[in-house]
């Protein structure tokens, strides 16, 4: 028998694995196949063990996914976390919340507190925990998320884009309050947030507390119809304490 000849299952099995997208069994079928060997597995343990690292690599790949398309300006854990410097956040809750049981039940959280307590950080991380387990995440500031509605109604694509938030599992609004919003930016912010209402997770995190939001809005009426929306359904963790960042700035001085 010729080489060409005894090479040829080889090179039409590497063929139909590219065919089918199965690329770690491409990977590792000939180094597992020598392992099974030697260890005397059978062909069922063989198969059962290249399956199962073509799925769990496909399943890396999904999460490495969904965490780009999440577009996190960047990726922060629970693990790094000081929750002793700011003691009045509920740590349960915050754990209980990285399960992401919530976003099934379509339930919101709002972070409240002034700057530099980590509500930006919390945020990143839940985010990176409903990216692990599965769910669709988007994050933007409220500065920008306004910026971008307000780009697709003049553009004639807003239905589109309103679209495109919609089937994000979660949408993480950061630094609601930092930037004042004009009339056309609020309602447009009002309505997207209103079309999540039931359907889909919101996470915002604010520096305001409620009683302000009418700054941001502009609109007693519009901010009352906001509020009884996001707060039907919600987790709200307040996050006073003193600078985070200032403490960590002045220890690094010291």
């Amino acid at each position: 028998m010729s080489a060409t000849t005894a090479d040829t299952p080889q090179v039409l099995l590497e063929h139909q694995l590219k065919a089918l997208r199965l690329p770690t069994m491409l990977r590792e079928y000939d180094k597992l196949a020598r392992t099974c060997a030697q260890e005397k597995s059978t062909f069922p343990q063989y198969l059962l063990r290249l399956t199962e690292l073509e799925l769990l690599d496909r399943d890396r790949r999904a999460t490495e996914r969904r965490i780009r398309q999440a577009k996190f300006p960047v990726v922060k854990s629970l693990d790094s976390f000081d929750f002793l410097a700011i003691p009045a956040l509920n740590k349960t809750l915050v754990l209980e919340l990285a399960r992401s049981e919530y976003l099934d039940r379509k339930e919101n959280i709002l972070l409240l507190g002034n700057s530099g307590t980590g509500k930006t950080h919390i945020a990143l991380a839940l985010g990176l925990a409903a990216c692990q387990r599965g769910h669709r995440v988007r994050f933007l500031t409220a500065a920008a998320l306004v910026g971008e509605l307000i780009e697709a109604r003049d553009e004639k694509y807003l239905r589109r884009f309103q679209k495109q938030l919609a089937a994000h599992e979660l949408l993480i609004i950061d630094e609601l309050g930092y930037v004042p919003l004009s009339k056309t930016g609020a309602e447009l912010l009002f309505e997207t947030i209103s079309q999540r209402y039931e359907r889909a997770s919101t996470l915002i995190t604010s520096n305001l507390p409620f009683d302000e939001w009418t700054e941001i809005f502009g609109s007693e009426r519009l901010t009352g119809a906001l509020l009884d929306r996001i707060t039907h359904h919600v987790h709200i963790m307040e996050m006073n304490a003193d600078s985070y960042r200032l403490k960590q700035s002045r220890r690094k001085r010291a």
